[in-house]
């Protein structure tokens, strides 16, 4: 029974991996050795990538508006949004949901904050026409 239970709780972790991963971070996963520490650097990979879409989205969007009122208002939203991202799903990293909590669901869960965010900003000047 001992060696049935890794086996399980590995197909059980692999199935609750979530649906909107990236290409890349599915790649890395497949190509993973199955270690906590694999794991862990394909999610830290996936953060970095969101990262930097986030923060080449926000260039181009702040970049774009020419009213001082405005990209102060943009600005001050960014600088709360950015205090809500770092307290985001730290409850995966704090030991409950065991080493793979901090591995799978952390950088998962932090990734697809940050993707909201950076589709959040470029929908703001889809559907309508500065003044």
């Amino acid at each position: 029974m001992k060696i049935m239970v890794p086996f399980v709780l590995a197909a059980g972790l692999f199935a609750v991996l979530p649906a909107h991963a990236d290409d890349a971070y599915d790649k890395c996963m497949k190509a993973s050795d199955g270690s906590n520490t694999s794991w862990g650097q394909c999610g830290g990979d996936w953060m970095a990538r969101a990262d930097k879409a986030l923060n080449d989205t926000w260039k181009k969007v702040h970049s774009e508006i020419d009213d001082d009122a405005t990209s102060k208002a943009l600005l001050d939203e960014q600088r709360a949004w950015n205090s809500y991202k770092e307290k985001s799903c730290l409850f995966y990293a704090g030991g409950y949901f065991g080493r793979e909590g901090e591995v799978l669901s952390y950088p998962t869960c932090r990734a697809a904050v940050i993707e909201a965010r950076t589709a959040d900003l470029k929908s703001y000047f889809e559907d309508t026409e500065p003044k």
